[in-house]
């Protein structure tokens, strides 16, 4: 699969089916394999391109520098080098704040704005949860109950009622031969830290959706719309059922709001 040298970074990327291009960014110690869940439907009607962000998967150097600012960057030196002269954007958790500031900073480049599970300021109990999750890595915790405990906050109670999907789920998270090191998962979590966008949301003119789950634990549904009903004339839509990680527990359901929102000129 390619990369291309983008910045001070070798930018992994791939690109799925054909038509308007659909720009996915991965969250917090996500990669473009996050996403597999609903890449082959919505590569049906788009040309999915989904990569890894600085710091995660395949793209190197691993401990390089990050904010969101030099994400965003990243990600339009992508578009660029793709050749495309606008895409779709859409964003999960850091991902969306990774599209808030591109579509703040290059709005050009963008026909249509999703997201997901996100907000335009990390708030202060997010903040000390993940400066906790910093802390288990440096005190070695065992990745088993690392993962676990990551999990608690990003899916729903029913997830953990099937005791071998939880053990698989972990286990995989485990063995993933792309893993995310310390030095850059605490990077990213710094740069959401750092990021505030909330007082440029209201001169977004880009058609934004805002997509919630509405046992969302990170990002409430009440959280992201207090905050992001200042883009103007945001519509958004609550996918019952999901937590956090959306498209993985409820990825039919995901997909058709997406597919709704995009078709509706």
């Amino acid at each position: 699969m390619p990369t291309i040298k983008i910045n001070d970074v070798n930018i992994y990327y791939e690109i799925h089916g054909k038509g308007e291009p659909l720009v996915l960014i991965a969250g917090l110690a996500s990669d473009s394999q996050s996403w597999l869940p609903i890449i082959d439907d919505l590569s049906k009607k788009y040309q999915v391109v989904v990569f890894d962000n600085r710091g995660v998967g395949r793209t190197k150097p691993m401990d390089v520098k990050t904010s969101i600012q030099q994400l965003a960057d990243d990600c339009i030196g992508l578009i660029n080098y793709l050749g495309f002269k606008t895409v779709q954007l859409l964003g999960h958790s850091m991902g969306g704040m990774i599209a808030l500031d591109c579509a703040i900073r290059y709005p050009e480049y963008f026909s249509k704005l999703i997201l997901a599970s996100t907000s335009a300021v990390n708030s202060q109990r997010n903040t000390i949860l993940f400066d906790d999750w910093v802390s288990y890595l440096d005190d070695n915790m065992k990745s088993e109950l690392w993962f676990r405990n990551l999990f608690y906050w990003i899916f729903t109670k029913r997830f953990f009622e099937d005791s071998e999907t939880l053990k698989t789920a972990v286990q995989m998270s485990i063995d993933y031969p792309y893993a995310q090191s310390k030095v850059s998962y605490k990077n990213q979590v710094n740069a959401i830290k750092e990021f505030d966008c909330f007082e440029e949301l209201s001169g977004i003119k880009i058609k934004t959706l805002v997509v919630s789950g509405d046992e969302d634990m990170l990002f409430s549904p009440d959280e992201s719309y207090s905050v992001l009903k200042t883009i103007p004339g945001a519509k958004f839509s609550f996918v019952e059922g999901a937590a956090h990680s959306i498209f993985m527990e409820k990825p039919d359901e995901f997909v058709k709001v997406v597919n709704d929102f995009l078709n509706n000129i």
